[in-house]
Order: C-alpha cells, then sequence, then structure tokens
C-alpha cells in the first residue's frame, strides 16, 4: 500500500495490481441462465478457480456450496478446498464484479463499500444478487467495516482506479437509463469522489460493444495498468460496427493526462473475432476483460489462437514480470460477460 497516499487521502480504492487476499466467483447453477450451458460454463469456472487458488484465496458464493465442493474435488487440492471459504446464499446469477464489494483500505482496515446492483439497469433480477453483500458481511465475510451505499448504483465494472486517485469510468454506463436519475452527470461525480475517496475522475464518452448488456462498462473496452499505461480494445476493420467508436474513444484517450499532466502510455488490445449466439447476435467478446491477480493475469481467450496470442503479448508488455494465463471464455461471452466481469478481488491490508 502507499504509505503517503493512505495519510494524505485517509482511504484509497486501490489498483487491480495491489496485492490481494481473495477473488470471489459467484458459482452458476441451474436456476440461474446458465441452465441450457451449466456444463461448458461450469468447466470455465473451474479453470478459473484453479489458477485462482494457486494465487490467491478464494470465495465461493453459492445457494449450494456442498455441491460446488464435490465438483472441485480433483481440480483443487484437498488443503486448497480447506482453505477455500463457501457462503451460502441464493443468486439470481453469477456476475460478482457487479454486485461484489468494491474494497477501500483505510488506517483502520478494509472498508466493504456495499452499493445497489439492480441488474445493469432494471435489466434482469437482481433481488438476491443485491443482497449477496450484507450475507457475506453478516458470515464475516471477508473481514472489514462495512459501509452502506445502497442508494447508490453502482457496478464494479463500470469504474477503473489508478490506485492514485483516478477513476476511470464511461458516460454511457453511469448516465444510462434506471441508474441514478434524477442526477445529472456532475452530481454523480460528486458523489464518486466523495464516496471512493478519489482525487478526480476521468469520463470516456465513447465506445461500446455489441450485445453489451452493461451499457458500456469500463473492463470492456479501457484498464488502467502499472506505470501510467491504459490497455484498450482497437478495431482496425472499417467494415466492423464498432470502428467509428472505437476510433472516437482511441482518440480520446489520447487525450487524456495523468495527474502529472502527462499523456497515457497506451496499449492496443486486437478486437476479438466476432462471434454470434444461434439467434445471430453479437456477443461481446473482447480481451480488455482481464483480471489481475497475485503474480499473474488471467486473461479470456475465444478459440482464435492468432488473436489471442496477439492479446496476450499485449498484455505481458502491460504487466511485464506476471504470468499471463489464457483461460477459454467462449462460454462465459453467450450470456454477455467475460472473466473479468465473473470475478472481484479483495485487496489486502498491510
Amino acid at each position: 500500500m502507499n504509505s503517503e497516499l493512505l495519510e494524505t487521502t485517509n482511504h484509497v480504492l486501490p489498483a487491480e495490481w495491489h496485492e490481494q487476499c481473495a477473488v470471489q466467483l459467484t458459482w452458476p447453477h441451474a436456476a440461474t441462465d446458465w441452465q441450457p450451458i451449466l456444463a461448458e460454463v461450469t468447466r470455465c469456472y473451474i479453470d478459473m478457480a484453479r489458477e485462482l487458488f494457486a494465487r490467491v484465496h478464494l470465495i465461493i458464493i453459492s445457494p449450494e456450496p456442498e455441491h460446488v465442493r464435490a465438483l472441485l474435488e480433483g481440480h483443487l487440492s484437498a488443503e486448497g478446498l480447506r482453505q477455500t471459504t463457501f457462503c451460502q446464499a441464493p443468486t439470481d446469477d453469477t456476475w460478482a464484479r457487479d454486485h461484489g464489494f468494491i474494497t477501500l483500505l483505510a488506517p483502520d482496515g478494509p472498508h466493504l463499500l456495499d452499493f445497489c446492483f439492480n441488474g445493469w439497469g432494471e435489466k434482469f433480477p437482481a433481488e438476491q444478487d443485491n443482497r449477496i453483500c450484507r450475507r457475506m458481511a453478516e458470515q464475516g465475510i471477508p473481514k472489514g467495516h462495512y459501509e452502506n451505499h445502497l442508494d447508490f448504483v453502482l457496478e464494479g465494472g463500470s469504474i477503473e482506479s489508478d490506485g492514485q486517485g483516478t477513476i476511470l469510468t464511461t458516460s454511457q454506463c453511469l448516465l444510462a437509463p434506471h441508474r441514478n436519475q434524477p442526477l445529472t452527470q456532475e452530481q454523480i461525480e460528486a458523489r464518486l469522489l466523495r464516496t471512493l475517496h478519489a482525487k478526480r475522475i476521468l469520463w470516456l464518452d465513447h465506445g461500446y460493444l455489441a450485445g453489451d448488456d452493461t451499457d458500456s462498462h469500463i473492463d470492456t473496452l479501457a484498464r488502467f495498468c502499472p506505470d501510467d499505461t491504459i490497455a484498450y480494445v482497437q478495431c482496425t476493420d472499417a467494415a466492423d460496427e464498432h470502428y467509428d467508436e472505437l476510433r472516437l474513444m482511441e482518440a480520446q484517450l489520447r487525450t487524456f493526462r495523468t495527474a502529472e499532466g502527462k499523456p497515457y502510455r497506451l496499449i492496443p488490445l486486437p478486437m476479438a473475432k466476432a462471434a454470434y449466439d444461434e439467434d445471430g447476435t453479437r456477443l461481446p467478446a473482447t480481451y480488455a476483460n482481464f483480471l489481475v491477480t497475485n503474480g499473474a493475469v488471467l486473461m479470456p481467450t475465444y478459440g482464435t489462437p492468432d488473436l489471442d496470442n496477439q492479446a496476450k503479448e499485449r498484455l505481458r508488455e502491460a504487466f511485464p514480470g506476471r504470468d499471463i494465463v489464457g483461460i477459454d471464455c467462449r462460454p462465459l461471452i453467450i450470456q454477455h460477460g467475460s472473466l473479468h466481469c465473473c470475478t472481484m478481488q479483495f485487496p489486502a491490508w498491510k
């Protein structure tokens, strides 16, 4: 933790590459929209759990934890299963990034911020998912000071922090219908700065992915990386429907400056190959939806070796010294999310 920053701001929203004490997975089950492809998505979750367990403590949320424990036998060691924390809770879905705690670090320990999750602007049922953080807190998972912010809608996938007081977000999401109307952009910014103890917000006004239910979460488009770097999705195919918007996004990213007034180092990630569901709807495949964890970056792959490897090399450039680990996320995009959407990290304190 940056002790000097803590002394000046008291609370800090750490960057994702800060050391982590745990990562949350909210496990899929037959009573969710995953039911038609439950076997395929379960294999994906087992892959994520295996890679995460090798590096960080696992917290698994499920209405049927003993069933999940049995699924993981043979994939995690007996010791690994003993060290995994299971929290029993009914769930609507599995997107831990958006219903999980947003954690600040402060001199007196972690502060666990519980915001309202309303199914990305009331698009999907979310009542049970919106209670998960309270159920975790009741069970002392994880340790920290619970803060109730349920009067404000905020999804973890909609914000990025550089750990130094700058938040990156998109106006499309935070100003989207059924989030926090009738608050204006200025009022939302003031609330975020106050609640997240941030110094400034960079608003990205362009960029989207077809098939995205989140109204352009930042974690599908552009991500903070160490050393004043932003990795972002670049589209070079003028025939692609995303071309114009992503070019405008790229141009806006070039105008952004660090707190010290310097341009960011920009690392383009390739546009994932177009993928479609059985009805012909394009799915929001993106290489920006990676998870940084202890010693590694877990990145989504989509069965396209050339593009997957290109994305891996770009992330290796953004995160030197970390293992870059690919996980096949083709099952996840069928429900319009990917790897980062499924996970929520908890930063280590001291």
